[in-house]
């Protein structure tokens, strides 16, 4: 009974509730589904508030890690398994944004899911289950067993609700994200056999894995999380995963799971193995920095507005690549707040993309103009949205991104200043494909689809209240990260300096 009464237990099993009360649903009842799923993850959303500001058990300014629920799992012939869940600085901001996207992703379903809704729902809750219980385990044989769980319910999600091409989408993500977790299964074996333990803590207090081996163990964690982030070269699976994706699908891949392979490098990569990641973090900048570049210059190319948004991710976590291996302690924080300043951002550019395609049914650009006139509200939304994505001050991604590019330009460990210059002109690149975006969808004249919808009994019409309460709470971290960052920062900084502290870069 007290191991279900652990804070983060409670937090991260709870939505298994929420699937045995749909389960009891008959299919025919879409409404009940709906509602039962949404009051879960509402419920779940607040659990988290109280765990971390309201119960006492979280203390901000300690830098270790705290809840912790600590079980005897597995013990057999020497092998050493626990049930070992935990919470600090480097993950309280990636739970808190898991709980938070998770209802606003499933009210964005209430008319864009019909078929199947009972089971849109269940896989739905699945998978934050697996999201919440990624950011939450200490022990690697845990951490590998939630990985692998996400994979299967944001397969089926794509899979069954996806567009004209999502089965061969659905596929595509589960190879490319299964070839790299085997590497990383491989690494996580060696570490346990030669340890005697799978606690990450453990391992990381023992310190000593030999270099070359490090190095080994490094790359063979490294595939799977980048493939994860994804990063150049490793990224083709992602547009077609975000394009056949259902909106919601959508926003909770761009917004919480691409971040599982950027905290991955920082809960696992940096601390396990610190000769290794020095030696790395050159290489890791020069192919950020190409990521940042190649993905605002692809953006750019698209005809296909939800295509372009998903490459802008190429480009977003790139930034967040470059000020992880910085290396010190304003990248990291940058890099981790940038982390959820995307999953803000880009979570709403694919919702209000998926609001106007359920009115058009179509996502090219050519089609569209002129919409302001006639979606004031919308526009008004997407005008924010857009301009926080590309980086304006006083919104959320300008922050995120200033830290990350200040910590990569002082950085030791890259060795040089150019990557965060040439970083910098994907500033200005975003800037270029966001407004071209916004220009040919709501300035100029009418496009055809307007014209065509009416034609058809359906014109065009603003946000109704759903779509703008959907919309209000994202906004509201918008600004409120752009214009007063600082208990953001708060939440990071102890457990990132010790983190940094650890590396002892010279």
């Amino acid at each position: 009974m007290k191991f279900l009464l652990e804070p983060l237990t409670l937090l991260t099993f709870f939505p298994l509730l929420g699937v045995l009360a749909i389960l009891f649903l008959k299919p025919e009842q879409k409404a009940a589904a709906r509602w039962t799923a949404l009051v879960t993850s509402l419920i779940v959303f607040v659990i988290s508030l109280w765990v971390f500001f309201f119960s006492g058990l979280y203390d901000v300014a300690n830098p270790d890690l705290q809840l912790v629920a600590s079980y005897k799992w597995i013990h057999v012939a020497g092998w050493d398994i626990q049930y070992f869940m935990a919470a600090d600085g480097l993950s309280i901001l990636l739970i808190l944004l898991t709980t938070f996207l998770s209802p606003i992703s499933i009210l964005s379903t209430w008319t864009a899911i019909e078929e199947r809704v009972k089971d849109f729902m269940i896989f739905f809750l699945l998978l934050e289950v697996g999201m919440l219980g990624v950011f939450m385990a200490q022990d690697l044989f845990l951490f590998y067993v939630f990985w692998e769980f996400t994979l299967v319910p944001m397969y089926f999600l794509i899979g069954i609700w996806g567009g004209p091409r999502r089965i061969y989408a659905a596929i595509k993500f589960f190879l490319y994200t299964m070839a790299g977790s085997i590497l990383m299964l491989l690494a996580i074996l060696w570490l346990g056999i030669a340890g005697h333990t799978f606690s990450l803590p453990d391992l990381i207090a023992a310190g000593n894995i030999p270099a070359n081996i490090q190095t080994w163990l490094f790359i063979a964690f490294a595939a799977a999380f980048a493939i994860k982030v994804p990063m150049w070269p490793l990224h083709s699976w992602l547009p077609d995963a975000h394009v056949e994706a259902p909106t919601a699908g959508s926003v909770i891949l761009a917004g919480v799971l691409l971040k599982m392979g950027t905290y991955g490098f920082v809960r696992f990569n940096l601390p396990l193995f610190p000769e290794a990641t020095l030696a790395a973090a050159p290489w890791i900048a020069l192919l950020a920095t190409i990521g940042i570049i190649y993905g605002a210059a692809v953006s750019y190319a698209q005809a296909d507005v939800k295509k372009l948004v998903a490459y802008s991710s190429v480009s977003h976590l790139g930034f967040v690549m470059l000020g992880l291996f910085a290396l010190n302690s304003i990248g990291i924080q940058g890099a981790i707040l940038q982390m959820i300043n995307h999953g803000i951002s880009t979570g709403a550019l694919f919702l209000l993309v998926g609001m106007i395609y359920e009115q058009t049914h179509t996502r090219e650009l050519k089609v569209y103009g002129g919409l302001w006139k006639i979606t004031p509200i919308f526009g008004s939304i997407m005008l924010i949205v857009a301009l926080s994505s590309m980086g304006l001050p006083g919104l959320n991604g300008f922050v995120g991104e200033f830290t990350i590019l200040l910590g990569a330009f002082g950085s030791e460990a890259i060795g040089s200043p150019w990557y965060a210059g040439i970083s910098a002109l994907g500033v200005i690149m975003a800037a270029i494909y966001i407004l071209y975006m916004f220009q040919k969808m709501f300035l100029g004249p009418q496009g055809s689809i307007i014209e065509e919808t009416k034609h058809h009994g359906h014109p065009v019409r603003d946000l109704n209240w759903r779509e703008i309460a959907i919309m209000v709470p994202l906004i509201l971290l918008i600004f409120w990260i752009g214009l007063y960052p600082a208990p953001f920062f708060n939440l990071i900084a102890p457990s990132v300096d010790k983190l940094v502290a650890a590396l002892a870069i010279p």
